[in-house]
Order: structure tokens, then C-alpha cells, then sequence
């Protein structure tokens, strides 16, 4: 169930549990996808929706609600690499991610044990490529390309001006693609 709807924000709103419910895989998901580490993927998911549930009074509804818990989420893991904890959960980041922990995200649609593994490397290439970029990078990437944001919704969730995005995103999909692929990407 994904709750969409911002001009009926209240009565969304009032049944926290459906707000939850809708919105923690997603908000989980881009935890993962930036931290790499299930344990504080959850972690910062719960605390999302605990700052979230706090401040749903003064939620007005500018934005959608997957908006807002994403700017929460986004500032969660910002702070988080602000932290003294910065150097460990870095070290951490490389070894934390299984491949298991992943596979519930890989499309099956029938695919051979051969391309599953194909896919699964690839996402493994991906992910030790994302994890290199810097967290403005790293930030932009992940919503444009996991959680599928446009850019007016990245730039809402960040606070960043479109042309910071475009050219974080930029920037990121060069580095990505030259670690995996060993190409430069082609101007726009």
C-alpha cells in the first residue's frame, strides 16, 4: 500500500501504522542501498519513522509523504556519516553487505542459476562502485536510480539545486561505470 495522496495528508497521517506500512520498505531499501549495512539500515529506518512520527503535526503537506520521509531518511544518513562512528561503519561498509541480504531485490522472471549469478556480480560490482563515490554522489545516485526520484524530487529531499544534482549525477555515473564497465561516460 503506497499512500500518495498529499492533499489528504491528515487522514494519512492519523493512521501512522498505514504510513509504515507503506513506506518502510522503500525508505529501508535506500538505507541499505546507502549505508550497506542491514543492521544499520534498520536502525536508521526505525529512526526515520520515530522523527517522522514526531513531527507529523507540523507536516503541512507541501510534499508527498515519500518525499518527506526520504528527506528525513537522507539526513539521517548524512548525519550519520558526520558522526565520530564515520571511520568504522567505512570499514564496515565493504564487508557488511552479503549477497543474501540482497537477492530479495533481484528480479527473477524465470532467469537461469547462470544469470542470477550474472546479476548478483553485477549488483556487486555496482555496489562496491557506489560505495566509493562521496555521500552527495552516493545520495543522488541511489534516489534517481534505486528509488526511481525525478530530480525535483531528489532536489526536494536533499535541499540541493537541480544543477547540483545533474551534475552529482553526473559525476557519479561516470565514476560507476568506469569501475564496473571501464568506460568514460559520453557528454550529454
Amino acid at each position: 500500500m503506497q499512500i500518495t495522496h498529499p492533499y489528504n495528508v491528515v487522514t494519512e497521517l492519523s493512521d501512522f501504522d498505514a504510513v509504515v506500512r507503506g513506506y518502510q520498505r522503500r525508505i529501508f531499501r535506500f538505507l541499505l542501498s546507502s549505508t550497506g549495512d542491514p543492521d544499520l539500515a534498520e536502525t536508521l529506518t526505525q529512526e526515520c519513522f520515530f522523527k517522522a512520527y514526531k513531527a507529523r503535526v507540523g507536516f503541512r503537506g507541501q510534499a508527498q509523504i515519500s518525499t518527506w520521509l526520504t528527506t528525513i531518511a537522507v539526513n539521517l544518513v548524512r548525519d550519520h556519516y558526520r558522526s565520530k562512528r564515520l571511520h568504522f561503519w567505512k570499514r564496515m561498509q565493504s564487508d557488511s553487505l552479503e549477497l543474501a541480504d540482497i537477492s530479495e531485490w533481484l528480479p527473477d522472471k524465470g532467469q537461469t542459476a547462470e544469470q542470477r549469478a550474472v546479476a548478483r556480480a553485477q549488483i556487486q560490482a555496482v555496489s562496491r562502485a557506489v560505495a566509493r563515490l562521496s555521500t552527495a554522489q552516493r545520495t543522488v545516485f541511489l534516489l534517481r536510480y534505486v528509488e526511481e526520484f525525478d530530480l525535483k524530487e531528489i532536489g526536494e529531499s536533499t535541499g540541493m539545486t537541480i544543477g547540483s544534482i545533474k551534475s552529482n549525477l553526473h559525476c557519479a555515473l561516470e565514476k560507476v561505470r568506469k569501475q564496473v564497465i571501464g568506460k568514460k561516460v559520453a557528454p550529454v
